[in-house]
């Protein structure tokens, strides 16, 4: 059973497109990959994968002709993370100054680019905030560096630096703790110094 809305358009299985949002099961998903398929009289046949919005879990699932999905009303908005709390992160919605909380499980690995001030978007599902997209490059402080030590390039010509949210990151032997480096927050590796 679809829980259908009566403001979201209903969409035929043509309609749905990688990076389209719709509910499937009551929850929203982003559709990550799409392949359509025709096959002779039994009509129209839609494979796709989908990412849960809320919990992150991924699955694969196929629709047939006649089905039809709501399109998510996924509406952005931006906040300002404020701290954490045992597994819950708080945050404060910009525009309506209204805080919310976000547990771990939901973020996943953009807790590990989290600092106090830093703004990111909200993605909201039926007004409620379900999850956020945090920058692609965010700049942190190195709080470990271990030497460099001359002529240790053999292995990854880098060593490995703890930042100030706790994530360890590869870096180049130049970097010392006090540093400010710029992270690539999608593949978690070093772009820079800041």
């Amino acid at each position: 059973m679809l829980y259908v809305s009566c403001f979201m358009p209903m969409l035929n299985i043509s309609d749905i497109k990688s990076g389209k949002n719709i509910v499937h099961e009551k929850a929203p998903y982003a559709v990550l990959f799409h392949e359509q398929s025709k096959t002779g009289r039994a009509g129209s046949v839609l494979r796709t994968k989908l990412k849960n919005l809320i919990t992150g879990a991924v699955l694969e699932k196929t629709f047939q002709g006649a089905d039809k999905l709501e399109e998510a009303d996924i509406r952005k908005s931006k906040a300002q993370y404020l701290y954490k709390e045992g597994d819950d992160f708080a945050f404060m919605d910009n525009e309506s100054y209204e805080q919310f909380t976000l547990s771990k499980q939901v973020l996943g690995s953009a807790t590990d680019y989290l600092l106090e001030g830093t703004e990111v978007i909200v993605l909201n599902f039926n007004d409620t905030p379900i999850n956020i997209e945090i920058p692609v490059k965010v700049t942190l402080t190195v709080v470990e560096a271990p030497p460099g030590i001359k002529g240790n390039t053999v292995s990854t010509g880098g060593k490995v630096v703890k930042l100030e949210t706790g994530l360890r990151v590869s870096a180049p032997l130049f970097v010392n703790e006090g540093d400010k480096i710029i992270v690539n927050t999608e593949r978690g590796e070093y772009v820079g110094r800041a």
